[in-house]
């Protein structure tokens, strides 16, 4: 990995002629990426699911980066057709960079529009469609990324394949982990894929360490346990670090030079904070048969198949 201490937005190239789609763009970590993309001359794609929080989100970018070129798209990733509507209304030429940055954290059972258990529908498989969808403008744009969010908690769990959708058994905890587990192997196989097609497309994935965002905080108001979203409350303020910080790792797997395929760029400092650096990942994450063998189901459970990356 290329030299990363100290490592700033104020680092990240001029994005001048580039187009950007950040999912999840309305808030933390998603909101300080698209920022500072359109700051350095991206065209970005605020692609969240409120229509009001995405509204809100333009106007504030715009209002904080004079000129910025953003534009608020709806996209539910828990709803497929959604996901569809979305590729199809895109309408740039081509894609530079795919930031599949939405995500939930340790919510009560649900699920998706479609069926499939919450976290790990709207953590992995939406992504999975999207990425899949947009992957034609992505394979026509020389030195195009996609950048996927995971976590340093994948190492909670690794995929269960005979239980993708915890019907068995729902642990919210463990479903994240394996939902995070599922972006790194996804990843992974993405990576290889687009190898053996010999693309130029960069496949990586990104952490933020300890962040204060909402994302914590969500599962526990869901619930109606205030005490519980008391302490995470306290936790974002005391040990996090802010959002512009835990977007680094992101900002720097999107736009630095030399970034690798199969890369996982978290905070230095333990994982937690910091400039960002080559993070730790679990073994499992590197696994080439449960790769394949999570990207087949997900082929099977979304509809989406990648014919231009068949093996």
């Amino acid at each position: 990995m290329p030299k990363t201490a100290g490592w700033t937005a104020r680092d990240i190239p001029d994005q001048s002629g580039r187009t950007a789609v950040v999912t999840g763009a309305n808030s933390g970590i998603g909101l300080v990426t698209a920022r500072e993309l359109a700051r350095r001359g991206a065209r970005v794609i605020l692609a969240c699911r409120s229509e009001a929080r995405g509204t809100e989100a333009e106007q504030l970018v715009r209002r904080q980066v004079q000129g910025a070129d953003v534009e608020f798209r709806p996209l539910d990733l828990a709803d497929l057709a959604s996901v569809r509507r979305f590729a199809e209304a895109y309408e740039p030429g081509t894609l530079d960079l795919l930031v599949n940055n939405a995500g939930v954290m340790a919510l009560p059972y649900g699920r998706t529009a479609d069926g499939f258990e919450t976290q790990f529908g709207v953590n992995h498989l939406g992504h999975f469609a999207l990425t899949g969808l947009l992957l034609p403008k992505l394979l026509e744009t020389p030195g195009a990324r996609v950048v996927t969010v995971s976590s340093g908690l994948h190492a909670l769990a690794n995929i269960d394949m005979g239980d993708l959708n915890s019907e068995r058994r729902y642990r919210k905890w463990v479903a994240y982990g394996r939902s995070k587990t599922a972006n790194l192997l996804f990843t992974h196989e993405l990576a290889r894929r687009l190898r053996g097609a010999g693309s130029d497309v960069v496949a990586a994935s990104a952490h933020p360490g300890y962040a204060a965002t909402n994302l914590a905080t969500a599962g526990a108001r869901m619930e109606g346990r205030r005490a519980a979203e008391r302490i995470m409350e306290f936790g974002n303020r005391i040990i996090a670090q802010p959002a512009e910080a835990g977007a680094l790792p992101t900002l720097y797997a999107a736009t630095a030079p030399g970034v690798r395929p199969d890369s996982f760029t978290g905070p230095r400092l333990q994982g937690w904070r910091g400039a960002p650096t080559e993070s730790w990942r679990t073994r499992w994450t590197l696994n080439d048969v449960a790769g394949e063998r999570l990207w087949v189901a997900s082929e099977q459970l979304t509809g989406v198949a990648y014919d231009d990356l068949k093996r």
